[in-house]
C-alpha cells in the first residue's frame, strides 16, 4: 500500500512510535567538556518528528514510554509544547527516564540502559485508534532497545496494514545499539521491507549491507514504494513507483548536525500528506533539513509571542 484511500478525513497525519530522552545540550555552540551553561530539552528521533510536523501545521502524535519521575514530566509537557499530542503515553512508576548528552560537533553520550521505553511492547499500542491514523512513524532505533520493543515495531506494522495506515520507516542505525552487527543488517532490512516509505543514509546503508550506491540500495529494497536515499549534504534520491528524482542537498553552515535527519523525514512526509510530488517532497526535506543544521536544537522552538498563537 502506498497511498491510504481518503488520507485527510483521518484526524492524526503522523503517529510517532518510539523512545525520547530528556536531552542535555550547551546553551551555545561549544564542546561539552568546556561549557558552563546548558539546557534541559527533550530529544528522541520519533518525536524530534512530530514536533517539526506539528511546526509546519500538521497534526502529529507522539506515542511512547516515560518513567515516572521529573525529567519524564518535563518530557511531555515539552512535548505538548509544540503542539504534539501525547495521549495514551505510558507512564512507567518501575523504570526511569532515558538521558543523553549533547557535545556540538562531536557527538552525543546516551544513558538509556533499562529506561520506560525499552519496556515497551506490542499490548501498549491497545489504546491507540488506529481510525484515526494517516501514517504511522517508526524508525530501528527502537527496534534495538529490546525483544519486546522489536516486537512493537511489527505489531504496529501489522496494525497499520489491517487499517489501511501508510507505514514510515527511518533506517536510524545506530552501531553502539546493536551488539551484532549481521542481526542488525537483517532487523533493519526486515522491517523496512515492509515500509510504504523508507529513509537511509547512503553511508549507513553501506555500513548495514554494504551498498556503496543509491541504486545498490534500490536493489537491497526493491519493493518499497518511496525509498528515499540521502547522501549527506550531496543530495538525495527518492526511489518511487515510477520515477527516480533526484535533488541536491542546500548549503548551510552546520552547527549540529545530530536530528537533521528527522527533520528531512518530517519535512518529506508533510509534503507527501499535502499531496506534492517527489521533487517538492525532497526539496522540503532539504529544507526541513537546513534550518535544523543551522540551530543546537533538534527541533523548531516554539514562538512564545501571542502573536504567533494560531499560527500554521
Amino acid at each position: 500500500m502506498s497511498e491510504p484511500a481518503n488520507p485527510r478525513s483521518r484526524a492524526i497525519d503522523v503517529l510517532s512510535i518510539g523512545e525520547t530522552m530528556a536531552l542535555v545540550v550547551p546553551a551555545r555552540a561549544e564542546p561539552l567538556e568546556s561549557a558552563d551553561d546548558f539546557r534541559l530539552e527533550a530529544g528522541g528521533a520519533e518525536s524530534n518528528l512530530a514536533c517539526h510536523l506539528a511546526a509546519a501545521g500538521l497534526s502529529a502524535r507522539w506515542f511512547s514510554a516515560l518513567g515516572d519521575d521529573p525529567l519524564g514530566h518535563r518530557i511531555r509537557r515539552r512535548i505538548e509544547s509544540h503542539g504534539v499530542s501525547t495521549d495514551g503515553v505510558v507512564i512507567d512508576d518501575g523504570a526511569p527516564t532515558g538521558v543523553y548528552i549533547k557535545d556540538p560537533g562531536h557527538g552525543v553520550h546516551y544513558y538509556r540502559a533499562g529506561s520506560a521505553a525499552s519496556r515497551l511492547s506490542p499490548a501498549a499500542l491497545d489504546v491507540v485508534d488506529w481510525s484515526t491514523v494517516d501514517t504511522v512513524h517508526l524508525t530501528g532505533i527502537t527496534l534495538a532497545l529490546s525483544p519486546s520493543c522489536r516486537d512493537l515495531v511489527h505489531g504496529a506494522i501489522d496494525a497499520a496494514r489491517s487499517h489501511d495506515v501508510r507505514v514510515s520507516f527511518d533506517v536510524n542505525h545506530r552501531p553502539a545499539l546493536w551488539p551484532d552487527a549481521e542481526a542488525a543488517a537483517r532487523t533493519i532490512a526486515d522491517a523496512a521491507a515492509r515500509a510504504d516509505a523508507v529513509f537511509v543514509g547512503r553511508d549507513e546503508a553501506e555500513r548495514l549491507w554494504g551498498t556503496s550506491t543509491a541504486a545498490d540500495i534500490r536493489s537491497h529494497l526493491p519493493h518499497v514504494p518511496h525509498l528515499v536515499v540521502k547522501d549527506a549534504d550531496v543530495e538525495a534520491t527518492e526511489f518511487g513507483p515510477v520515477d527516480v528524482v533526484t535533488v541536491p542537498a542546500h548549503r548551510v553552515e552546520v552547527v549540529e548536525a545530530v536530528g537533521a535527519g528527522d527533520a528531512f523525514a518530517a519535512g518529506w512526509l508533510g509534503e507527501l500528506i499535502r499531496g506534492g510530488d517527489a521533487r517538492r517532497r525532497l526539496e522540503n526535506g532539504h529544507a526541513t533539513a537546513a534550518r535544523a543544521l543551522a540551530a543546537t536544537s533538534d527541533v523548531p522552538q516554539p514562538d512564545p509571542s501571542p502573536s504567533s498563537r494560531g499560527r500554521a
